[in-house]
């Protein structure tokens, strides 16, 4: 199966590692991973900005850097999210409308991918530790995503997986939010990391690294003893 790479911009910039595992684990998969090094942004924060015309020369270029037929695969339900909901709205009333909708069905979140179409939950990982997991925004209520990643943890041996206080509750990041909303939401990150370290974890894992960065800032200056992980990153440890 050939699988089209989508690596948002912070990821790219910020988390290089990741992207690098989420290939290892689709490859594991027999999956043949492309990536057109020609992709930027998707358009959200322009989009969340109100600049709707940034967004939209933005998203058209999107619509052709990955016009084919091929399975579109993205590290972050945020990114997957938008492309979904809300290019048709982008391209309401325009020639590019269609094209909007149908790339929106062809690209997943990572975890997605990896149990709704693929069917794979396990991958042979292994990662010796205490964790908790933190649903993203986006990932629960614009992808619907709330079993898969934990069954693929379950299947990860030596992980035991902690269900924490207000699990569903965000993170205080919100694109622009943290920026503009700066005490709430550290304040919200902060009630977030104390019922992480309630459970006994010492690692909070997600489908997102916009929510990790978030939360990351906040453990390190609260000198917690807490790390983050994205969930690519768990199932491609412990194996070559």
């Amino acid at each position: 199966m050939k699988v089209q790479l989508f690596i948002p911009c912070f990821v790219d910039q910020l988390y290089p590692q990741t992207a690098f595992n989420m290939v290892k684990v689709l490859e594991k998969a027999c999956c043949e991973v492309e990536y057109n090094t020609n992709q930027t942004c998707c358009g959200q924060p322009a989009f969340n900005a109100g600049f709707v015309d940034d967004c939209r020369a933005v998203a058209q270029k999107f619509l052709n850097d990955f016009n084919s037929p091929d399975y579109i695969v993205a590290p972050s339900a945020s990114c997957a999210g938008f492309v979904r909901n809300y290019y048709p709205k982008v391209f309401d009333n325009s020639s590019k409308h269609n094209q909007a909708k149908e790339t929106g069905k062809r690209l997943y979140e990572f975890t997605e991918f990896l149990t709704d179409v693929l069917k794979i939950e396990n991958f042979g990982a292994s990662l010796h530790t205490k964790a908790t997991y933190h649903d993203s925004c986006a990932a629960l209520r614009e992808c619907k995503i709330k079993t898969g990643p934990r069954n693929l943890l379950n299947h990860v041996e030596g992980l035991e997986l902690i269900e924490m206080q207000d699990n569903e509750t965000c993170c205080g990041f919100g694109g622009t939010f943290s920026v503009k909303f700066d005490d709430i939401s550290t304040a919200m990150a902060d009630q977030k990391i104390n019922n992480a370290l309630a459970t006994g974890a010492s690692a909070i894992i997600s489908t997102d690294l916009s929510c990790l960065m978030q939360l990351d800032g906040v453990i390190k200056n609260k000198k917690a003893a807490l790390q983050t992980l994205h969930i690519a990153d768990v199932l491609a440890s412990g194996w070559e």
